[in-house]
């Protein structure tokens, strides 16, 4: 920064010192937050035409940042929360999962991986009343987790701050301290989305969704066994597996 603006470094950190800042790490998380509060998919593709890249470049830099992403996760990876989450998985009578737009991919991977172990996990589709209601129906016993990320939508935010009023235990995922679902939620995990794509990348936060789902079958294994059992008794017995009269008496997958 300051070879940009032709200063010196002292002065751009006694600048973020006036301004109240201690030290300029929190001062740039500060600034990193303010950009991610005001980004858009225009804004994104917008600042990536800016960059002399060539195609094939373009297209190695975006599995770059997805590595990336996927390192900081690694780096910075909290067993103790994706525990907590765990048990409260498994105290939950119901778990009501919201996620919406491209988020909704995540929502509904978490909720079919919890209900493949039992537990009563639900996503609501369709307009904000839909979601409205389902929250309404929660009580102190149930969990909200709120998936969004950036600015974050205001259906989102909004169902996990009624939940909250109700007494609704809250859980976010999230990619930033400063998010409003991190300001919203009881708890939260961060997994960043960035990305050079304008919708940004989800595999950090699918890979956290795996381990949220490996603690909650590991945390009660009998449990999880029994039911991924009978899960698999019926789908051995039915019509789920594509089988032709080669590997009829075979495993599919």
């Amino acid at each position: 920064m300051a070879r940009r603006y032709e200063v010196d470094a002292a002065t751009i950190v006694r600048t973020i010192q006036v301004l109240g800042y201690r030290k300029f790490s929190e001062f740039a998380a500060d600034l990193r937050a303010h950009f991610l509060a005001r980004i858009t998919p225009y804004t994104i593709l917008k600042s990536a035409t800016r960059e002399k890249r060539s195609l094939p470049d373009r297209i190695r830099y975006s599995v770059e940042m997805d590595a990336q992403n996927l390192q900081h996760l690694l780096t910075n990876i909290a067993p103790e929360q994706v525990i907590a989450l765990a048990r409260s998985i498994h105290r939950a009578n119901r778990i009501l999962i919201i996620g919406i737009d491209l988020a909704a991919s995540l929502s509904w991977h978490l909720t079919y991986g919890l209900m493949s172990m039992g537990h009563a996990a639900e996503t609501p589709v369709g307009s904000s009343g839909n979601v409205q209601r389902r929250v309404r129906t929660l009580g102190q016993k149930d969990l909200l987790i709120a998936i969004s990320f950036g600015q974050c939508l205001r259906d989102t935010v909004e169902a996990a701050i009624h939940a909250k009023e109700q007494g609704v235990p809250t859980f976010g995922i999230t990619d930033s301290d400063h998010s409003p679902i991190a300001q919203v939620c009881d708890r939260y995990y961060l997994a960043s989305i960035a990305s050079p794509s304008f919708v940004g990348s989800y595999v950090a936060p699918m890979s956290a969704l795996g381990m949220i789902l490996v603690a909650t079958a590991h945390l009660q294994t009998e449990r999880s066994l029994e039911m991924l059992k009978r899960s698999d008794e019926q789908d051995r017995s039915g019509r789920r597996w594509y089988r032709t009269t080669d590997n009829l008496d075979g495993d599919a997958g």
